[in-house]
This record gives C-alpha cells, sequence and structure tokens, in this order.
C-alpha cells in the first residue's frame, strides 16, 4: 500500500524538507560550537546561556504553537516558523555579543516549536488511515538533518569557508521552503478540526493527555542524554580517541535513521500502540546495557558489542516519538492541535532541563553512574508508555 495519495505527495514532500532543515537547524549550534568558543572567546557559562535560550523559547512555542494552528492554520503557523528562523538563523554569530547571539538563539527556538506542532499536525492529518507510516518518515527526515548538518559543517570548514557560512545557507534554505510552501496550495489549513466535543475540563481529565506529556518529556531527555554523552562515555570508558568517539554520535543517529524509515517499510501491519512498547523496550534494555559494561571483567575488550547497543539504543527511540504523536491523534481526533502542542511541550521541557540533570549527576557520582541514570529514565520512559496505551485503549473502547 502507498504511503500517501498522489494528491497529497507534493505537499508531503516539501514538509518533509522542512522537517530536514528542522533538523539541521536543531544540531547547527552544537556542531560549530568550538568554533564560536574560539573565535568570541565565550565560558562555558555564556555558551550555556546561549543555548538554553533556545530550549526555552522551543518548549514555550511548542505550547502557543498549538493554538495558532488550531485558529490560523498550519500554514500559516509554518509561515511564521520561516521568519523567525530565517531572522534568527540568518544573523547569528554575526557579531560576537552573547546577549545579540542569545536573542537570536530565543528566536530559533521559536521557529523551532512552530515546526514542531505544525509539522506534526499536519502528518497527522494527511495519514488518513492512522497507520503511523507517514509520521515515522517524517521523523527520519529530523534524523536526515541532524546528521547532515555536522557533515555539511566539515565539509565547508574544509574547504576553506568560515562556520558562519553554514548558518547563511541554512537561512537561505529556510527562505526557499517558504517561498515553495507559500505558493503551494495546503489544503489542510483549509479542513479545520470540528469543534471539541467535550469542553477544555474534560479534555484535561484525560489520563492519555498527560501521559502523552510524560512519554515525551522523558524520552527526548533519553534520547538528547545519549546522543549528547555516548562520545564521552566511550572516550572515558573504551579509551577510544576523539574522532572514534565521535563516530559513536552517528552510530547512535543512524540507528534512528533505520528506524524511522525502515519501520514503515517492514512493520506495516503493526499498530502503534505495540510499536511504541516493543520500542520502548528495545531502548531501555540498550541504554542499561551501556553502563553495564564497566561491570564485566576485561570490558575493553567488548568494545565492539557496546557499539552495537548505542546502534540499538538508537533504533528503540527511533519510533517513540512518532509512535506517541500517531496516538494522541487518533485518541483525541477534535483537539489534535492542542494535545500534539501538549505533548511536544513535554518533550522540550526535557530538552531544557535533562542536559542540566546529566551534568550534574556525572559531577556528583561520574559519568558512569551518570550514564547509568539515563537506563533509569529509559526504564520510566517505559513504564509511562505502556500506562499511555493502556489509557488510550480505553479511551478508544
Amino acid at each position: 500500500m502507498p504511503l500517501l495519495g498522489a494528491r497529497l505527495r507534493p505537499l508531503f514532500a516539501v514538509l518533509f524538507g522542512v522537517f530536514v532543515l528542522y533538523g539541521v537547524s536543531m544540531t547547527i549550534i552544537g556542531a560549530t560550537l568550538p568554533r564560536i568558543l574560539a573565535d568570541f572567546h565565550w565560558d562555558y557559562v555564556t555558551a550555556g546561556a546561549v543555548i538554553a535560550a533556545g530550549a526555552v523559547a522551543y518548549f514555550l512555542s511548542t505550547f502557543a504553537a498549538g493554538w495558532l494552528v488550531k485558529h490560523v492554520g498550519a500554514k500559516a503557523t509554518l509561515v511564521l516558523g520561516f521568519a523567525f528562523e530565517i531572522v534568527g538563523v540568518g544573523f547569528f554569530g554575526t557579531v560576537g555579543d552573547p546577549w545579540i547571539n542569545f536573542a537570536l538563539s530565543f528566536l530559533i527556538g521559536v521557529g523551532q516549536g512552530c515546526f514542531e506542532v505544525a509539522l506534526n499536525w499536519a502528518t497527522l492529518r494527511v495519514d488518513t488511515a492512522n497507520s503511523g507510516r507517514p509520521m515515522s518518515v517524517m521523523h527520519g527526515a529530523f534524523a536526515v538533518g541532524a546528521i547532515a548538518g555536522p557533515f555539511l559543517l566539515g565539509f565547508l570548514t574544509g574547504i576553506g569557508s568560515h562556520w558562519v557560512v553554514l548558518y547563511r545557507l541554512l537561512a537561505a534554505l529556510f527562505a526557499v521552503l517558504a517561498a515553495v510552501l507559500l505558493l503551494m496550495p495546503m489544503h489542510l489549513s483549509a479542513e479545520p478540526e470540528p469543534e471539541a466535543a467535550t469542553p477544555r475540563v474534560g479534555l484535561s481529565a484525560r489520563p492519555a493527555y498527560w501521559l502523552s506529556f510524560v512519554v515525551l518529556f522523558l524520552y527526548v531527555g533519553v534520547e538528547l542524554g545519549l546522543s549528547n554523552w555516548v562520545a564521552e562515555y566511550f572516550s572515558k570508558t573504551f579509551r577510544f580517541d576523539a574522532a572514534s568517539a565521535s563516530l559513536m554520535v552517528s552510530v547512535f543517529w543512524a540507528g534512528v535513521l533505520a528506524g524511522r524509515f525502515g519501520v514503515p517499510a517492514l512493520l506495516r501491519g503493526v499498530s502503534p500502540e505495540a510499536l511504541l512498547k516493543r520500542f520502548c523496550v528495545l531502548a531501555t534494555v540498550a541504554a542499561l546495557a551501556l553502563p553495564a559494561f564497566n561491570l564485566v571483567p576485561g570490558f575493553e575488550g567488548l568494545a565492539w558489542i557496546a557499539v552495537v547497543f548505542v546502534f540499538l539504543a538508537g533504533l528503540g527511540a527511533s519510533i517513540v516519538y512518532p509512535s506517541v504523536m500517531t496516538l494522541i491523534g487518533i485518541c483525541f481526533p477534535r483537539d489534535q492541535s492542542r494535545v500534539v502542542g501538549f505533548a511536544a511541550t513535554g518533550g522540550g521541557v526535557g530538552a531544557f532541563l535533562f542536559p542540566f540533570a546529566m551534568a550534574a549527576m556525572a559531577q556528583l557520582w561520574g559519568l558512569t553512574w551518570g550514564f547509568a541514570a539515563y537506563g533509569v529514565f529509559a526504564v520510566l520512559m517505559t513504564v509511562a508508555a505502556f500506562a499511555l496505551t493502556a489509557a488510550a485503549r480505553r479511551q478508544r473502547g
């Protein structure tokens, strides 16, 4: 069965391109951070504040974007996101003043929040079969961008370009896609959701509404934690050199990419509930296995097995976000924009809080036990995911 009907494929292709650039924008500051620190002479506190500005803006704007999609449509919300991204990315790094870059990072985060909600909502609307396959493929675009951004930076700097060229190039690509989207009919915007059958307090009283927030809060924290710290873990635990250790980040995202493109092709008949539970368990087993290598005698010789678990952790993480979005889209057909915005806010809060938590745990307990804490968070994520599927089943029943 084809992923989508012929009428919706051009629109899906444009939205896919937006999601790729969105993924690049999420990794671009981290990828250029060493060069930013060298050129602007910022300390870690200043750099952390600039990065945190984007994270705060993201989780605030995801909640607001749910209201925007509901009242002005996905197309207008995406155009607003483009405007914020073009200004933020286009001018970031022009000067070394941290306050200016703090404000620009905030604008980038606002644009990302608009993209997150509008793109997920639009993908739910085109998935008329409620299969979850379009959502998985769409989130695969994010992984493509997350991998492509650092590689593109390496290519540009390798040919002698300044790191800021990547920001200008990204702004230009955002402008091109914004123009294409403005010229393209987006019939989803003309098909508003029906008015909610229950008042707002009724929506808030449903367990699936809150559990979607909790699952994505824990999921994004686990995903970012593994992605951000796996290179340092392999460097300290298995004595990998800097280049080899950094490849572990790519191995993790390769697992994410494999899951998001492979599952829609290979597991077409599996429900979103079953996918969510199975892949949460896989991610949890892999996350718990990685720090356990320190408990095995002669663990230094088992590095290749640990690399496999990094890939499996990415594979397990790959389906959690798209499955949650698909599931709540099915459970709340009349309130999709608000529920998507609220669930995405959970992910945004996790993206903001977990890096600080991991840094504190690693400082207090050491890197191995800090890494083990992410295994515990993965267990909690799995428990919340099972509770979400049970709540969804009761609500639909």
